[in-house]
């Protein structure tokens, strides 16, 4: 590897808008991130789940009107 190249890699502290703060290498000089491990649904069990059944049965009673 050149070393004349590669970008120089800062050691810094990335701020999560849940107020959730990590350390972390970029070549970046500040980072501020949305969503993090701390407070995404999929981490912390919080997840909906939507029920399509009433959807779909109102898709098909529409459209199986006509065809018998």
């Amino acid at each position: 590897m050149k070393q004349a190249i590669q970008p120089e890699l800062h050691e810094l502290t990335a701020k999560c808008a849940c107020g959730n703060a990590f350390k972390t290498r970029t070549t970046n000089s500040d980072l501020d991130v949305t969503i993090c491990s701390a407070c995404h649904p999929y981490y912390t069990g919080s997840q909906k789940l939507v029920d399509t059944a009433g959807r779909i049965e109102k898709f098909e009673k529409r459209f199986k009107k006509g065809n018998k």
